[in-house]
Order: C-alpha cells, then structure tokens, then sequence
C-alpha cells in the first residue's frame, strides 16, 4: 500500500504541481509587501536548489558535499522554500494552505522512495551518510563531520540537471504577479 502510494505520488507530483499552479494564478492576489517578502523568501529557496543541482550526478555517485552536507534533500527543500515564498507572494492564503498539504502528501512518500533507492545503490556509504546528515529541515548550519564526496559546483550540472528551469519559472511568476498587482 505504501510502496504503490510512494509510486503513485512520484508519477502525479508534477501534474499535480501544475493544477497547484494553475489555482495559484488564477486566485492569487498580490500585495506590494507580500510580493517583496515572499519573492525574497523564494529567491532563497531557489539559491538553494540551484546550489544543490550543481553537486548532483544523478544515480552516478552520492552527493555529500555542497547543500548535502546540511540535508539529505536539498533540491526538495529548496522546492518548499520557493513554494512557500511564493504562496507569500500571492498573497492567498488558502492556497498556501493547499501548497502545504500537497507538498506533504506527495512529497514525503516521494522522498522515502528516493532514499530506498539511494539506499540500495549506495549501501553503507549512504547508510554512514543518512547517519550524520537530516532528511530534510537541516538542524544545525555547521556543516557533517568527514570528507564529502565530489569536486564541487559544477556549472555543467547545474545545466545537466535543467536547473535554469526553476530560475526562469521564478522569474516568470514574479513577473506575473507583478503585472497582476500592478492591473489590480
């Protein structure tokens, strides 16, 4: 039941994302103030997953350096971050409330399956791994004792993993809520 939950929670989350999406601009309504704190508060979450994208080799090798040495999963916290800078910035509350509940309905059982995945790949280096670094919330700013694996940020994968497109997302809602605060 859970594993076909996990399942069908991974397949869904994007289409699901995008009805989020949709609801988002159709019933946002942006305030000046709630536009500047909650796009900065996105602006973080996505500086996050940018970083994060930049460490990551997917199913190559087990990201531990970067952003991964403070949480597990980087680019989903990063993800929630912008989310939720951007249902400040819009400025509707009910669908900020909608955003949160989705994002737990979907995504921890996503992110679960992801680590059985990681654990079945990367064994007792990613059991050592998930020891010393937190799923999620990272719960200190110092980062994991031991070596992290990798060479850095590379901008290679940052492209490699199509990153530019959350960047131009972000650039393309704040745009939008703007013009619609702007014709309000």
């Amino acid at each position: 039941m859970i594993k076909s939950y996990a399942a069908w929670a991974a397949r869904w989350r994007v289409p699901l994302g995008f009805a989020l999406g949709t609801g988002f601009l159709v019933w946002s309504r942006p305030q000046a103030w709630l536009l500047v704190a909650g796009g900065l508060v996105a602006l973080a979450g996505l500086l996050v997953r940018g970083a994060a994208a930049g460490y990551l080799e997917k199913n190559r090798e087990l990201a531990t350096a970067g952003p991964y040495r403070y949480t597990r999963n980087p680019l989903y916290l990063g993800s929630f971050v912008m989310g939720a800078g951007l249902a400040v910035a819009g400025g509707s509350w009910p669908l900020a409330a909608a955003f949160l509940v989705l994002y737990a309905l979907v995504y921890a059982p996503v992110i679960r399956r992801e680590e059985e995945m990681l654990r079945s790949q990367f064994a007792q280096t990613f059991e050592r791994y998930a020891a010393s670094v937190p799923l999620f919330f990272p719960t200190s700013l110092k980062p994991r004792k031991g070596p992290a694996a990798g060479d850095g940020f590379l901008l290679e994968r940052y492209r490699n993993n199509r990153e530019y497109e959350a960047a131009l997302g972000y650039a393309l809602v704040m745009l939008f809520l703007a013009c619609k605060m702007r014709l309000s």
